[in-house]
């Protein structure tokens, strides 16, 4: 395995598949465009593993998932990515807004 490829993070999600956190996603996407989250790896991991909310992402084989009250804001946000195995979160970031299919 390539040094790009080195994993951060494992998790399992809902459907107790292996999503894995590569770790020049965390450095070189995840804390440089969103430098809020520094500090915050574990609770995209746990995001997850055990979102309070999912819905399909705008672009096919991806999901995202959503933790209240977890991170810097209202809410953290986790895209994953299914197009290989294992998935792979691709992007997280802290949101004020409620997800567009939310309904509490």
């Amino acid at each position: 395995m390539a040094d790009d490829d080195a994993t951060l993070a494992v998790v399992r999600d809902l459907d107790d598949r292996e999503i894995v956190l590569l770790t020049r996603v965390w450095e070189q996407k995840i804390t440089r465009d969103h430098p809020e989250l520094v500090g915050h790896l574990d609770a995209v991991v746990a995001t997850v593993a055990h979102p309070d909310h999912t819905e399909p992402d705008s672009r096919p084989e991806r999901t995202r998932l959503y933790r209240r009250d977890v991170g810097p804001s209202r809410w953290l946000l986790v895209v994953v990515s299914y197009e290989q195995q294992p998935g792979r979160i691709i992007t997280a970031l802290a949101n004020r807004k409620d997800p567009k299919l939310w309904t509490p």
